[in-house]
């Protein structure tokens, strides 16, 4: 199973890219939202990958970071949510929106995404409201890096490939102010509403600031 693909990008289509590994091409699915961010033909690219593989298909669907996969493989344990679905899922709200969508409840913005109708949005909050807290916990620090060479890899060896500048220093915001308010006797959903309603208010604060906002919020009222 392929887990990471490390190469170039040989083209860029309307769902997915073709990313040349050491003379051999491979097809990849990717969201908009990915599709949008990926640099040009020619320029070196790393993406995670998960494989589906039924009787009549076989592809690869590609994220830039480890939640956004696991975004990807949760969504479509769902009744009526498949590769697409996902896809489109992740392309409109992105991981971290659809870590907050549901760490909330909020099935309106899950419907958002195209095709989906309320009751297929409602089903995704209410089956996986309890997987968000351990999701955003991973953090934002997952994110693939572009190599300076081109490999293939698979889930058994997720070594990185060595990075063409220095790597932006992740924002881990997120996971330690969750594991903060677990410490502090803070249940994982309400944990989890809480950041996700902080990080919604004000995208750029610190841990601290993280911690005191999302404790005010979990304070009793009255």
């Amino acid at each position: 199973m392929i887990g990471k693909l490390s190469g170039r990008i040989d083209y860029k289509g309307d769902d997915h890219v073709l990313i040349d590994v050491r003379g051999v091409g491979y097809i990849v699915h990717v969201s908009d939202r990915t599709l949008a961010g990926l640099p040009g033909p020619g320029e070196a690219v790393a993406l995670y990958t998960d494989m589906i593989v039924r009787e009549d298909l076989m592809q690869l669907h590609g994220f830039t970071s480890l939640v956004e996969k696991e975004w990807f493989r949760l969504l479509m344990t769902v009744q009526g949510i498949g590769a697409k679905a996902a896809t489109a899922i992740l392309g409109t709200l992105g991981a971290d929106g659809v870590s907050r969508a549901i760490a909330l409840g909020d099935w309106n913005a899950v419907k958002a995404a195209k095709g989906l109708g309320p009751k297929t949005a409602q089903r995704v909050v209410n089956e996986l409201k309890d997987k968000a807290p351990t999701i955003m916990a991973m953090g934002a620090g997952q994110a693939v890096a572009a190599p300076e060479d081109v490999l293939v890899e698979s889930d058994a060896t997720p070594v990185a490939a060595a990075p063409r500048a220095a790597a932006k220093p992740a924002n881990m915001a997120q996971p330690e102010a969750l594991s903060a308010l677990a410490n502090l006797g803070y249940g994982p959903g309400e944990a989890a509403s809480a950041v996700a309603t902080a990080l919604g208010d004000d995208p750029d604060l610190d841990t601290a600031g993280l911690i005191r906002a999302a404790l005010k919020l979990l304070a009793p009222k009255g």
